[in-house]
């Protein structure tokens, strides 16, 4: 097993496949002039199977492809049944836009739930968030998902003053649809362009839901980074990811592997541990990862406390979202 100081086990694992994107989202890459990586920076689809091979070898139970967008890679389906082969819940969290082209590589590697970032239900907004007009593809993506009979969480990061007053649209979606939404409080990253009173809390989500709807808590499991709501009669549920305002970093099991093979011990951590240099040099990375474990913060990289008012989002050193792969 991979322990930290804290006694925390880790078992999943997040793997970039790259920093590319077909969208443009302001929150996560906000110039469009981005640089991308060089292809020979990134990871390669064999050693990508190694090393989640040595993960899955030493406790790994659960690993997320993310990007940039995964499915924009050329060898994603390959990559994707290769690590189904794996004894471990293969997921991948996606903008949705090109999954009807992967429906059935994603069914025969098993993958049986999906993460699709949604973070409005208006075409018009959608365009301004992402830069790109592509809504109709993703809802229509959704809503083949779920006919198949795979889990489909969306993601909503919610920021006031740009999308906060739908909130109750994407739980009146819930009544009909068994689609669990999740409300992702606002997080500082490099370029973002983060103030703490963009941020949505815990607190006022759930306030505002409850002008218009009675909900029942659900059962959490014990390493959720989201706190389970359900409306009674509604086919399906809603959440709250309160990084910034209740953190859950208590419960930990999460790792990140970026594109370009650089291991992240935490969301927020400024420091990063080279794994794929040393895979290419022929040197055993598995003290790496546990060294890079034993080194992390309790809380939130050790950059900043739970207390919105105290962040300062231009002290805190870490890559852009869409290098790290959320």
């Amino acid at each position: 097993m991979i322990i930290d100081s804290f006694n925390r086990v880790h078992d999943y694992l997040r793997i970039s496949l790259t920093d590319n994107c077909n969208m443009r989202c302001f929150y996560c890459m906000p110039e469009e002039d981005y640089d991308f990586t060089p292809a020979s920076r990134l990871m390669q689809a064999d050693e990508i199977a190694t090393l989640a091979g040595i993960f899955a070898a030493n406790g790994v139970r659960k690993i997320r492809l993310t990007g940039g967008e995964p499915l924009v890679r050329k060898d994603v389906a390959k990559i994707i049944l290769s690590l189904s082969r794996l004894p471990v819940e293969l997921t991948m969290t996606t903008n949705g836009v090109r999954l009807h082209e992967f429906a059935d590589v994603l069914e025969e590697a098993g993958v049986r739930s999906l993460n699709i970032s949604l973070d409005t239900l208006q075409a018009e907004r959608f365009m301004l968030i992402t830069r790109r007009d592509h809504f109709h593809q993703v809802k229509s993506n959704i809503d083949l998902l779920i006919s198949k009979g795979i889990h489909v969480k969306v993601n909503v990061v919610v920021m006031k003053g740009l999308n906060d007053t739908e909130i109750n649209n994407f739980v009146a979606w819930t009544k009909h649809t068994p689609v669990h939404v999740r409300f992702i409080e606002f997080m500082p990253f490099s370029g973002n362009r983060w103030t703490s009173n963009k941020v949505m809390s815990l607190q006022e989500i759930l306030q505002g839901i409850s002008t218009e709807y009675d909900y029942l808590p659900l059962k959490g499991g014990a390493h959720d980074t989201a706190k389970g709501f359900i409306v009674p009669g509604h086919a399906g549920t809603f959440s709250v990811i309160s990084t910034m305002t209740a953190p859950f970093c208590d419960t930990c099991n999460r790792m990140r592997l970026t594109a370009d093979g650089k291991m992240k011990n935490c969301l927020f951590s400024n420091g990063e541990t080279d794994l794929l240099t040393a895979l290419r040099n022929g040197e055993d990375v598995l003290p790496l990862i546990q060294q890079s474990i034993l080194s992390k913060a309790k809380a939130l990289g050790g950059q900043f406390s739970g207390k919105l008012e105290e962040v300062e989002a231009a002290a805190i050193k870490n890559r852009s979202m869409i290098t790290i792969g959320g």
